[in-house]
């Protein structure tokens, strides 16, 4: 019967083990998240660390609570052997943390109780909880509950406001298309037509718009015979002689003189 009990202790203590350190790789790895990938960790992937380690604590607490589990608050540990020197196995039990097994490190390592103020401060905290009447509580958890909500609507209101400010900014007002096609026609031409519309260049036709307009002034011209030059006739519009078609650019001798006998001073012969 003892080496039966004896046998399933070893095992339980083998499975507490195994789920012991599976909880503190996984305390290790969001422990490393935190101070190494603090910048690029988002919220969806904290909340997957916790429920791992929320899953395997209740992993654990079935195996604490199990049937076949032997109580292990029966179970005394004694120290057997104390020593000030330095202990190898120890070292490598306890990855490092626990160099020596002394009189000054077994109290903190074996205790199964709360240091004394702890415990004092449990007890004083049971105590207050008593004194509230079951009314008073109540009114007291559904004033947090109500203070909870509003959080987190508050909470809840700012996130949408945040979304929906990205979104306006980054919601695209043109088409990078026709910006693109733009663009390349007034810088480069591209896309544009080179074949000319009929009749450019030549003789304006009547068909055309504008072509009255111009043939009417034409006809308002007067034509003044020139002294010397019977045979040739030059043209003259609004009372100013215009140029021979043999000499473009030419100025009108009758312009000469008025802009000279302009610009001369009054007081000058």
């Amino acid at each position: 019967m003892q080496g039966r009990e004896e046998k399933q202790l070893e095992l339980t203590l083998e499975a507490l083990i195994s789920q012991v350190a599976d909880l503190k790789n996984s305390l290790v790895s969001f422990i490393y998240k935190l101070e190494n990938e603090y910048d690029r960790l988002t919220w969806p992937s904290v909340l997957d660390s916790f429920a791992l380690l929320s899953g395997q604590l209740n992993t654990l607490n079935k195996v604490l609570k199990n049937e076949k589990t032997p109580l292990l608050r029966n179970q005394v540990i004694i120290p057997l052997v104390l020593s000030p020197d330095r202990d190898e196995e120890i070292m490598r039990q306890t990855e490092g943390r626990v160099p020596v097994f002394s009189h000054e490190v077994v109290p903190d390592h074996l205790r199964t109780k709360p240091d004394p103020e702890v415990e004092e401060q449990e007890k004083q905290l049971i105590t207050d909880a008593a004194r509230i009447s079951p009314d008073a509580a109540q009114k007291q958890i559904q004033s947090l509950n109500k203070m909870c909500s509003n959080l987190l609507e508050k909470i809840s209101k700012e996130e949408r406001e945040s979304e929906s400010g990205g979104l306006r900014q980054n919601k695209q007002t043109f088409n990078p298309a026709d910006t693109n096609a733009l663009v390349a026609a007034v810088a480069f031409g591209k896309g544009l037509s080179n074949r000319r519309p009929p009749g450019s260049g030549a003789s304006v036709q009547s068909g055309q718009p504008g072509a009255g307009a111009i043939i009417a002034g034409a006809s308002g011209m007067q034509q003044v015979p020139m002294t010397g030059a019977p045979a040739q006739q030059q043209p003259m519009l609004a009372g100013v002689q215009m140029a021979p078609a043999g000499q473009p650019g030419k100025m009108p001798s009758g312009i000469k003189t008025n802009i000279k006998s302009a610009s001369m001073h009054p007081y000058q012969r």
